[in-house]
């Protein structure tokens, strides 16, 4: 199984690293860039983090959307804004993406964060289960998403999580729903971590094929 962890120009960094060092102690993880390998700057600093591949919708595994990151209160004339960086996600190619994503039958896609609004706002999640950081429910609902106030949303092929440091506790409850509870108990062992919050399951969450 692949994990394939997106890249966008002003993504927010933990988002990203928190599932990848997780997801790394079980399978093979990779950094994505929509259409094009290379160096992507995040939000945050400037900081970046190399693209190493292309995203392949319909591999079997995870395709992890982080949020954004930048001064939320920003002048939008000047630099870009949180709500600017996720709603430009829909005028690329990711939407398509996504939908073939949704389309094949050994993918689950996971959101951290501002993921899920960005995927909502491209309209992708109309009718779907979901939550995103708390700043962004209410525009979450907005588009039509059943939103829970959850630490992680299971939604079938659909995995949210909330604000940045969920992804930690995302990409745990994605080892355990795959592995089993034993696996990701030692993950969460060996980064000394504990999970919190609640986790909100659909009816029949079930593995994907290893």
């Amino acid at each position: 199984m692949l994990a394939q962890i997106l890249l966008f120009e002003g993504f927010d960094p933990l988002d990203v690293i928190a599932p990848f060092e997780v997801l790394g102690g079980a399978l093979e993880v990779q950094l994505v860039g929509i259409d094009a390998v290379g160096p992507v700057t995040s939000g945050t600093r400037g900081l970046q983090l190399r693209a190493s591949h292309v995203l392949q919708p319909e591999e079997p595994g995870f395709v992890i959307v982080p949020g954004a990151s930048g001064p939320i209160d920003a002048d939008p004339d000047v630099i870009d804004t949180i709500p600017v960086l996720i709603a430009r996600l829909g005028e690329t190619a990711l939407p398509n993406l996504i939908r073939r994503a949704f389309a094949a039958p050994d993918t689950l896609v996971a959101t951290v964060c501002g993921g899920s609004l960005a995927l909502a706002m491209a309209g992708l999640l109309e009718g779907r289960t979901a939550v995103t950081h708390r700043l962004g429910n209410d525009v979450l609902d907005a588009t039509g998403v059943h939103v829970v106030n959850a630490r992680v949303v299971d939604d079938g092929d659909l995995v949210s999580s909330g604000g940045v440091t969920s992804g930690l506790d995302l990409a745990l409850y994605l080892l355990e729903r795959q592995y089993g509870p034993r696996i990701a108990h030692a993950v969460e062992q060996l980064f000394e971590f504990e999970r919190r919050g609640t986790i909100w399951r659909a009816v029949g969450a079930t593995p994907l094929p290893a």
